[in-house]
């Protein structure tokens, strides 16, 4: 009489798959205008994922998954785990709602010729319920994993073989999700991780935010990067008051913050002359201690190889803060293949790295030893 309270074995054991990390919730075709050009099967998945800023419980998260044109090559097409840059943390702003900028409609084009297929998170809070919290790293690697853990267990014609890949809030994402996967996702494959824009907290920046507003007199891109990291905080923070970190005049661009996406924020924050010495306060990075807390890795020791590509006039992660990351990396043991691209800017460092990542990941593909470069010059 007790085993008819029970549940029969299949709902039970549908009851345990559904609680496990990567399993999906929602499947349907991604429409055209937002599919990469000369792509086959594209689609828009919801998977579960573990809540990245507690650390325990699941939360929806949606993605891309777009696979090369034509027959899958034997044993399936390998991955692109692509973690994207900035666009925003309002819902609106998930990529996966949106056409690809032609920036990245150009780079991974390129990685979908050399037959990777793009397996591509909107990180947890961006298009689903929830805060995004903005450059939290343990937010955008479970996303990134789990995400990777959806498309193979649900989509047909790929291959448990990937190579992680991001820019700027993604370059950031990219090696965080590759510290973090050792531990978290033992089953995924993972070659390598290609990382441009890469942010690093450390000392160095920390020190830089404190004096770089002194005495700026224009417009600050990483002001905006500021705006958005702040608004992620609010959302798990209820102690957080803009009010500690932001002045009269920032305050706007914050609550703006909350809606726009990256462009129109960015033009707002450049026509008002937004930057460190009129928009934020004094001590204001001890009001963010906790999300700039929640950007650091977890280790510094990535059991991959790694690609670090630098602009060597990038104004939105100035360089000494990238090679401050090449550094730590490199004497925590990673093999790190670092580049610096001169002459050019964050955003222009993305598609200029692609002969010399795609040499990279030739490499990392086929077990080859990758020749490791830790103090770079401009090329």
């Amino acid at each position: 009489m007790g085993f008819a309270l029970l549940p029969p074995a299949s709902q039970a054991a549908s009851t345990q798959t559904a609680k496990k990390p990567g399993t999906l919730t929602a499947s349907a075709p991604l429409p055209a205008a937002l599919t990469l050009p000369e792509a086959g099967r594209s689609l828009r998945l919801t998977y579960l994922s573990t809540n990245g800023v507690t650390g325990e419980g699941l939360v929806p998260v949606t993605e891309e998954v777009i696979l090369p044109a034509g027959k899958p090559p034997e044993g399936g097409w390998p991955i692109v785990a692509w973690a994207h840059g900035t666009t925003g943390v309002a819902d609106h702003c998930a990529p996966s709602c949106n056409p690809w900028s032609e920036r990245n409609r150009t780079y991974l084009s390129a990685w979908m010729k050399r037959g990777f297929a793009v397996v591509g998170t909107d990180y947890q809070g961006l298009g689903t319920s929830g805060t995004h919290a903005y450059l939290n790293t343990r937010v955008e690697a479970y996303s990134v994993l789990d995400g990777v853990r959806a498309a193979l267990a649900s989509v047909q014609g790929l291959q448990n073989k990937i190579i992680i890949v991001g820019q700027s809030q993604g370059g950031g994402a990219a090696f965080a999700s590759a510290a973090y996967a050792p531990d978290y996702a033992p089953d995924l494959n993972i070659r390598g991780t290609v990382a441009t824009g890469v942010p690093y907290v450390s000392q160095e920046l920390l020190q830089h935010m404190a004096t770089s507003g002194a005495h700026e007199t224009g417009f600050n891109p990483v002001i905006v990067y500021t705006l958005y990291l702040a608004q992620g905080q609010s959302g798990y923070d209820p102690s957080f008051k803009p009010e500690s970190v932001f002045t009269d005049k920032g305050l706007p661009a914050y609550r703006a913050a909350a809606d726009l996406c990256v462009h129109p924020l960015t033009d707002k924050a450049r026509a008002e002359g937004l930057n460190f010495s009129n928009a934020v306060k004094p001590g204001y990075q001890k009001a963010l201690a906790p999300a700039l807390e929640a950007m650091l890795y977890p280790t510094m020791k990535l059991k991959q190889p790694l690609f670090v590509g630098t602009g060597e006039v990038d104004q939105d992660v100035p360089p000494p803060l990238q090679l401050g990351l090449v550094k730590a990396a490199c004497a925590a043991g990673t093999i790190v293949q670092a580049h610096i691209y001169k002459g050019l800017n964050h955003d222009q460092t993305v598609n200029a790295s692609l002969p010399d990542s795609a040499a990279f990941t030739k490499a990392v593909m086929a077990d080859q030893p990758v020749p490791s470069n830790c103090t770079p010059t401009p090329e």
